[in-house]
């Protein structure tokens, strides 16, 4: 699918995020117009948007994009079924209400727990006790949350993925002289290839644990993706295939 303008979300005034630098720079050289918006006009539904039309911007923006193109929005996949086997750890879903219940136990263990819905309405966290609810704020307590045993990373990556292709590797947290086993990481992208809900283009974040073994930290779609060192060309590249994607199942569901 060729586009012929690219609208990237830029309020028009202060720094550019790094996505959309990065996008500039990627789109520049495919010789592609670009446009900015602003939230507010996809909230109005102020774009021209079509097959032809490329949109970047962050979730909110996406998901504003995707209900006026008629696009079902993706359900999040942090933990894919298919790569649970590379996890390393115990990961299941539950509730902020049942976690309080849970630690109300003497034989409670510490649980590091993130929201399950697209609004993350609190940053992820380790809880030890119930002096930690504080960080879950005036969340309800019938939230669906991810829970995790708590493990020790020695390093993070996150690696960008088109269509079953590695095209970078990007460090983002601990000792980066630590590497991935990247036998292991071909390995789940294969294995989350053969998937049907899988994206054609996605960034899954690995770590190297305290005992050595590369585990999957988490999957994440590709067309809301933050970037880290990704070169432009390869960034621009995955949205827009994320994109392209997005759209051809949009035209499937209008037929």
């Amino acid at each position: 699918m060729s586009f012929t303008v690219a609208y990237l979300q830029y309020a028009g005034s202060g720094p550019m995020r790094h996505e959309e630098q990065l996008l500039t720079e990627g789109l520049a050289r495919l010789d592609i117009p670009i446009r900015h918006y602003s939230l507010k006009r996809i909230q109005r539904r102020q774009l021209p948007l079509g097959p032809d039309v490329f949109i970047a911007g962050d979730m909110d923006a996406m998901h504003g994009a995707m209900r006026q193109l008629h696009i079902p929005i993706p359900q999040p996949d942090d933990y894919p079924e298919a790569l649970r086997g590379f996890l390393r750890r115990k990961v299941w879903a539950s509730t902020l209400g049942e976690i309080e219940r849970a630690m109300d136990s003497a034989r409670a263990t510490p649980v590091f727990v993130k929201p399950a819905e697209r609004r993350k309405s609190f940053t992820g966290t380790v809880c030890y006790s119930e002096r930690d609810f504080a960080a879950w704020g005036h969340a309800s307590r019938r939230q669906r949350v991810w829970c995790s045993e708590v493990v020790a990373w020695i390093s993070e990556y996150r690696v960008y993925v088109i269509d079953q292709r590695i095209v970078a590797v990007d460090p983002y947290d601990g000792d980066n002289s630590v590497p991935l086993n990247m036998e292991t990481v071909e390995s789940a992208i294969t294995a989350y290839g053969r998937c049907d809900t899988a994206p054609n283009a996605y960034g899954i974040d690995f770590g190297v644990l305290t005992n050595g073994e590369t585990a999957l930290v988490e999957a994440n779609d590709g067309y809301a993706l933050g970037a880290y060192d990704i070169a432009a060309d390869q960034y621009t590249e995955l949205l827009m295939n994320r994109w392209s994607e997005l759209l051809t199942s949009g035209a499937r569901r209008t037929v």
